[in-house]
């Protein structure tokens, strides 16, 4: 399949089948994302395979958007690896671990899997439940698997695009 095609084909799946992820598609998906581009190649991405029905009860008490995947996987940087600019000292942990996070979710759907970008979650429920170190933030969850047999994307927002000319300027500044 070519980019554009995976990248149309890539929805918001909300509704999982009970069909657990084979360990080999997941080691593809994890490739993905160790391919993804960071700042200076520090790869500071912290990913978090959150897959045990323990582990996965304690990631209800921190968000309701699990979606009872059979598998998440939480998307953090870690804040002592990732470069920062020298003159302003922005951190580029959050981007590269988007970045990352956007790898894993492309690699998911080209495998027949599913999966939704969640940022409702509660940081420090997260933290406290999986143990995290301060200097891991976490930025996105990915709940994955397989589509239900009735998941669908979004008929209303899914096709929605702006058109181009709403979000790109050619030299207007």
């Amino acid at each position: 399949m070519n980019f554009i095609s995976l990248a149309k084909e890539r929805y918001s799946l909300r509704k999982f089948s009970d069909k657990p992820v084979e360990k080999e598609k997941l080691e593809l998906v994890l490739n993905a994302g160790q391919l993804a581009p960071t700042a200076g190649n520090l790869q500071p991405q912290r990913i978090l395979i959150i897959e045990s029905s323990e582990a996965l009860e304690k990631l209800k008490k921190c968000t309701p958007c699990h979606f009872n995947a059979p598998v998440a996987l939480l998307v953090c940087y870690d804040n002592a690896a990732s470069a920062k600019r020298s003159y302003d000292n922005y951190d580029t942990g959050e981007a590269d671990a988007s970045i990352v996070a956007t790898h894993l979710m492309l690699q998911i759907t080209d495998l027949g899997l599913g999966s939704t970008w969640v940022a409702h979650f509660d940081p420090a429920a997260v933290r406290k439940e999986f143990s995290l170190p301060k200097h891991f933030i976490p930025v996105a969850l990915l709940p994955m698997g397989y589509p239900a047999e009735d998941a669908a994307p979004n008929q209303q927002m899914h096709n929605h695009r702006k058109p181009l000319a709403d979000t790109v300027f050619y030299n207007h500044f």
